[in-house]
């Protein structure tokens, strides 16, 4: 057996960044950087759009509920970002 250091993070350290990470994104050669939504908003927006496509909800009606949801997602974001910016300044 060889006793080299590992020079990458573990399996299990990537499991766990993966499991508590917020945010991901993809690099498109053409359009730069897109980001990815969590799963469960993943799920929600797949919902919207089986009930538009079934015609139980309008198109218009769905994109609008889809646009709120996001403004709705980035907002809570911004929200914890400044409460813990203001938890750290008060340490």
């Amino acid at each position: 057996m060889s006793d080299t250091p590992k020079t990458g993070p573990s399996h299990r350290d990537t499991v766990e960044r993966v499991r508590h990470a917020e945010r991901f994104a993809v690099n498109l050669p053409i359009i730069g950087r897109v980001g990815i939504p969590p799963p469960e908003h993943l799920a929600f927006y797949a919902a919207l759009g089986t009930l538009a496509a079934l015609e139980i909800i309008e198109w218009p009606v769905a994109v609008i509920i889809a646009a709120g949801h996001v403004l709705a997602a980035e907002e809570h974001h911004r929200t914890g970002q400044e409460i813990g910016a203001a938890l750290e300044r008060t340490s």
